[in-house]
């Protein structure tokens, strides 16, 4: 029977564009039993496309297209073996620079069919023998040749039609694909660049039909197809080795380190950390993860500070180890979230380290285990959003600054589908509906999505394996120069490689940059492994207030919103018993969108409101988050408690819910829930209440051992801030990982008392630095400045002390002229020569600077030239504006106050005063700080926007009406006079805007 051997999928970068689901479906309904998945240079989607190929009842056959220095051949895996030369050849394409593809399939043919018109490629193989070498026939592609070809070589010919399309109409998709790639317009375009009409996935009759002198090609394509392993199994775990040892002797290492370290966090093996323990390695042994556990171990010890994370940290033995650090019998952590005896995916350990560290940490375990066993998981880079409908623009020929004035008022997060929707309902559109081109641009931008257009690093995934990486899978070199598999992690995991996730984390160097800075001025040395965040009342209190701007996990503004609602402003004394670090986990889990509906009832019991839990069977599992569903894993356990489900079905179905796999699968296990659940006396309207709890996880969710992980790591944020707001704000802002603009911390600064120091050229360092109730801005702030710059000037300053006048560090440290105006702008030189002598120094610096050798560095030094004039000093507002030029901010002052006369005429009630006016309509002023849009049930857009002014910021909200009224008029640099009323809920405020205007009108 015949089988398509060369078939592209959207994952042939810059050629396919159909998906293996949907190539596979095609196959199915032309009455395919066999299909080959042969995507150009690369095995991207094979293991979606074997479990795509089984859903459809489609054998699937694993093959690639090579293509390299004008040669090509289609290359099929007969058995495994050939699967990992096929892996090895095309990692060998994409890495040896001296490659070539004739002699990469006569060293790697072994288990491979070779099918090819290519007589460069063929005519070589054929003297080490023909057996599984073809002759490719294809419509439209030389196929007199191609039988001449083999008839002459006595190979046999194999039929395909090189199939990309599944329908004559793909193909405008495919040249939009191909413009793109080459950075070309679409009219510009030949034949030849693109595929041909007849590349589709034909019917055997129609490829009969081209085939009529030839008829055994496509008999000859059946029995290739018939060579070649379709019952493909990748469910076997491909675990690291540690060391050299064997399984038995490295669980007898990870059990010695796990009862070591179980002494080191508890002092004394009692009953119940030991009983834990036991059970733990009893499921880590059977499941082979041992060296697993042993090498993340091993990594994580590269650093002081690390956050282990995701649902290992539910483990006793990562605990044990240090990997972790949140105790999982103390919080109630469920093990069987990370690992249980019917589990057979692989899961993985993620570790968070400072985000300057974990490079070094890569390069430690790349020098461990070295590039043939370790490599990088990939991202799948695709189309999205603005981005696709830019490409796409491009290509039709549209003006550059036609896609900018649309796509730039298209929210990144709406995709290409929403944007014509949006285009025509939004109210940013209302008046100026876009040309009818546009049309067809959103039309094809929302059939991108899916197409492969190039690989890049995962921001964490490292895969480690016992041998060769590459026989598993084919490896690429990143721009980074690292390794890097060509799957993306849902697929590695498929596969079964188990991935080690080495993850950058600002806020940990936060914690550890504020630390140093702590102890450099005198404070205390803090332990970092043994610190007690929560024993500091100071701490305390700000947690419960929601005052944690900048603190890592807790500080948007839904999240500080959700703090006061839960403890109140000032705290209801009703919570204040409350275990303050349970319920932050609590909090941090909770606040996502779909759990939105349940967040108000949460925080009514939580301040006393009387509740039972909605079946007596869920006592146990929903008593300690107030009867309310909150972490992922209470989704296994609601299942095992009410339906009967096993530990593994249980997580099944947490997994079909978080990955959003809807249809079939999902309602195959809601009925097995109702069975069960109606098996053990749970009536149907209990039923479908704690269902619709259980669907609000749907995507976007958090488990308990990840929140609780991440929770220290905030409170450890939050006494930082608590004690020490300089070292800790100039730590927020120096890494530059917090949620909000540099403006907003400074603000933030000010409203803790701190006198915010411009930067200066003696006491600034490249970082902000804080120390006792100042805040000195760092050099990093100086916008265009050059790193080498920096580095000279401050490696100058600390080798030969203090700047003692602008000349003296001109002659001192060599740098561009450019360089130095920026310094003279942002006034690092006002303390030491005097704002009015800026005029000046810009002088000297062009008189100093003026005779520098052309395409040089040097500079020759005009001692003698006759002196000028001094220029008239700068006025006040061109300073400001030199400020805002050069730091990118007005940091010596709120914007605000360049407004007082404005102020004083219609006096805005001051922020830090709104909750003397609940339910009273109030006018405010305005500095943009932070928003969000979103949408209602009836799919109106509407915004939460966080402002300030110089007392406080607060939280707004833009219902529908007001929204689509005015949301043409937000901007980030703009003040704006607000008018709305003053709303409350358990103890938060927010502004409901009803009106808004310029202040600066």
């Amino acid at each position: 029977m015949f089988a398509h051997l060369h078939v592209h999928s959207a994952s042939s970068p810059a050629w396919g564009i159909h998906s293996p689901q949907e190539l596979c479906a095609a196959a199915a309904a032309l009455g395919m039993t066999r299909l080959a998945l042969t995507d150009r240079n690369g095995l991207y989607a094979i293991p979606h496309f074997i479990a795509m190929a089984r859903e459809a009842g489609i054998a699937p056959i694993i093959g690639a297209e090579a293509v390299h220095g004008g040669r090509r051949a289609v290359l099929l895996a007969q058995n495994d073996d050939g699967y990992a030369n096929l892996c090895r050849l095309l990692s060998a394409l994409h890495t040896d620079p001296g490659f070539a593809l004739p002699a990469a399939i006569a060293r790697w043919r072994p288990g491979l069919l070779v099918i090819s018109d290519d007589p460069e490629i063929l005519i070589p193989l054929c003297r080490d023998g023909k057996e599984g070498l073809y002759v490719e026939l294809s419509p439209g592609h030389g196929m007199e040749g191609a039988l001449a070809l083999a008839r002459r070589l006595a190979l046999p010919p194999l039929a395909t039609s090189r199939a990309v399309l599944l329908a004559p109409e793909d193909l405008e998709l495919q040249r939009v694909l191909i413009a793109i790639a080459s950075g070309s317009k679409l009219s510009r375009l030949s034949p030849a660049d693109t595929a041909a009409a007849c590349d589709r996935l034909l019917s055997a009759g129609e490829l009969a039909a081209a085939f009529p002198h030839c008829p055994e090609a496509l008999s000859n394509a059946g029995e290739a197809a018939a060579l070649c392993k379709t019952d493909w199994d990748f469910s076997a775990t491909i675990f690291p080795a540690y060391r050299g040892l064997d399984a038995g002797e490295a669980f007898a290492e990870l059990e010695r380190r796990a009862g070591a370290g179980c002494l080191w966090r508890y002092w004394a093996m009692d009953p119940v950390v030991e009983e834990r323990l036991q059970k733990e390695l009893s499921i880590i042994g059977a499941k082979g993860f041992a060296h697993y556990f042993l090498v993340v171990e091993e990594l994580a010890k590269r650093s002081v500070r690390t956050c282990g994370r995701g649902s290992a940290a539910a483990s006793l033995v990562a605990y044990a180890l240090g990997i972790t650090h949140v105790d999982p019998i103390r919080h109630n952590l469920f093990f069987e979230r990370f690992l249980n005896e019917g589990r057979l995916d692989p899961p993985d350990i993620d570790i968070d380290f400072p985000w300057d560290e974990r490079d070094a940490v890569l390069d430690y375990a790349f020098a461990r285990y070295g590039d043939g066993r370790a490599a990088m998981v990939a991202n799948q880079v695709g189309f999205k959003g603005r981005a696709a409908l830019r490409e796409v623009a491009k290509v039709y020929g549209l003006p550059a600054t036609e896609i900018s004035t649309l796509t730039e008022r298209l929210s990144s997060c709406w995709d290409a589908c929403d944007a014509a929707r949006a285009v025509d309902s939004h109210p940013l559109f209302a008046g100026e509906p876009p040309c009818p081109e546009w049309q067809k641009i959103f039309a094809v931008a929302s059939r991108l999505r899916g197409q492969l257009r190039h690989l890049a690093l995962h921001c964490g995934g490292l895969v480690i394996v016992p041998d060769e990486i590459r026989r598993y899978v084919p490896v690429q070199t990143s721009a980074k120069g690292r390794p890097v598999i060509q799957w993306e992690k849902d697929q590695a995991e498929a596969a079964g490689l188990v991935k080690i996730d080495i993850l950058g984390n600002r806020s940990l160097a936060v914690i550890r940059d504020a630390l140093a800075a702590v102890a450099e001025n005198g404070g205390p040395k803090i332990d970092y492994a043994t610190w007690q965040p929560l024993d500091d009342p100071a701490t305390c209190t700000l947690l419960r207030a929601g005052e944690t701007m900048g603190c890592f996990y807790i500080e948007s503004p839904a999240t500080r919103q959700l703090l006061k609602k839960m403890w109140g402003d000032p705290p209801d004394p009703a919570t204040l018993h409350c275990d303050l670090f349970e319920h932050l986990v609590m909090a941090s889990s909770i606040i996502r969108p779909a759990a939105n509906v349940f967040i108000r009832e949460f925080v009514a019991r939580m301040r006393g409101k009387t509740w039972k839990t909605l079946h007596p069977l869920l006592e146990t599992v929903l008593d300690e988050t107030y009867g309310t569903a909150i972490y992922q894993e209470q989704i296994t356990q609601i299942a095992m408690a009410l339906a009967s489900f096993s530990p593994f079905e249980g997580d099944q179905l947490r997994k079909i819910i978080s990955k959003k796999h809807k249809g079939k699968k999902l309602d195959d296990f809601r009925l097995r829930f109702a069975a069960g659940a109606a098996a053990r006396g749970v009536d149907e309207a209990t039923v479908a209440q704690i269902w619709a709890q259980i669907l609000s996880f749907a995507g976007y969710s958090f488990c308990k051992p990840h929140s609780a992980s991440y929770a220290l790591v905030s409170c450890k944020c939050a006494w930082l801030k608590a004690n020490y707001p300089a070292e800790f704000l100039a730590a927020v802002i120096s890494n530059q990982g917090g949620f909000y603009s540099p403006l907003a911390y400074l603000s933030e600064a000010r409203r803790h008392g701190l006198k915010i120091l411009p930067p200066d050229i003696n006491e600034s360092a490249i970082p902000y630095r804080g120390r006792g109730q100042a805040l000195r801005i760092g050099l990093m702030q100086v916008a265009g400045l050059s790193a080498a710059g920096l580095k000279a000037l401050i490696a100058e300053r600390e080798k030969n002390g203090a700047y003692r006048s602008f000349s003296d560090f001109l002659h001192r440290v060599p740098l561009p002229a450019g360089d130095v105006r920026l310094l003279v702008k942002a006034g690092c030189f006002d303390l030491l020569e005097g704002v009015e002598k800026r005029p000046a120094l810009l002088w000297e610096v062009l008189s100093f600077h003026h005779r520098a050798p052309e395409g040089g560095s040097g500079f020759l030094f005009e001692e003698s030239a006759p002196p000028l004039p001094a220029p008239a000093p700068y006025d006040a507002e061109l300073v400001l504006r030199q400020e805002v030029e050069t730091l990118g901010l007005l940091a010596s002052r709120h914007p605000l106050t360049l407004h007082r006369r404005a102020l004083a005429r219609h006096r805005p009630v001051p922020a830090a005063e709104l909750g003397n006016w609940i339910g009273r309509t109030v006018t405010v002023a305005g500095w943009w700080v932070t928003g969000k849009t979103v949408q209602t049930r009836k799919g109106e857009p509407m915004e939460f926007i966080s402002f300030e002014d110089t007392t406080a910021i607060f939280d707004t909200t833009f219902f529908p009406r007001p929204y689509a009224r005015f949301c043409r008029l937000l901007s980030r640099a703009r003040p704006y006079l607000l008018k709305g009323k003053v709303e409350e809920e358990f103890g938060a405020l927010t502004l409901t805007v009803d009106w808004i205007g310029f202040l600066d009108d």
